[in-house]
């Protein structure tokens, strides 16, 4: 197997080692989602989610991340403790580090166009982009 290195869809650098060859698998599924021709959206289980900004500064992007895995973890924590109070401020501070990364709030782009973001990708403008993709993809997954 080996030590193998990647960029994340959100543009950060990783690096993981492949100790099972199953692993193999696991891992491209991890990395399986589309992105739309314009970069606006990841499709994920057949529904748009907003993509960070393209053009945040690496540092910045680097830091909304670490906030929003900070307050991933301080969610599942708080949820695990059943405190409402804690549960509440990591919400929060999941949506602020969600909106600092423009998957949240305010849209990133410019050009007017609206924001599609939880929508069934079925029902949005990138529906006859999504069937040209995806019938390869589910075809080479039945094979």
């Amino acid at each position: 197997m080996g030590l193998f290195q990647a960029v994340s869809a959100g543009g950060i650098p990783v690096s993981f080692r492949i100790n099972h060859p199953r692993a193999v698998h696991y891992i491209a599924a991890m990395t399986s989602e589309l992105t739309t021709p314009d970069g606006r959206y990841h499709v994920i289980q057949g529904r748009l989610w907003r993509a960070p900004n393209p053009t945040l500064p690496p540092e910045a992007k680097v830091r909304h991340m670490r906030e929003l895995l900070n307050a991933r973890r301080a969610l599942k924590t708080a949820k695990a403790s059943g405190d409402a109070t804690a549960i509440t401020a990591a919400r929060r501070q999941v949506a602020a580090a969600q909106a600092g990364l423009g998957e949240r709030g305010r849209v990133w782009w410019k050009d007017g166009a609206p924001d599609f973001n939880r929508t069934l990708v079925k029902n949005s403008p990138y529906a006859d982009w999504f069937a040209r993709v995806e019938a390869p993809r589910e075809a080479a997954g039945a094979a």
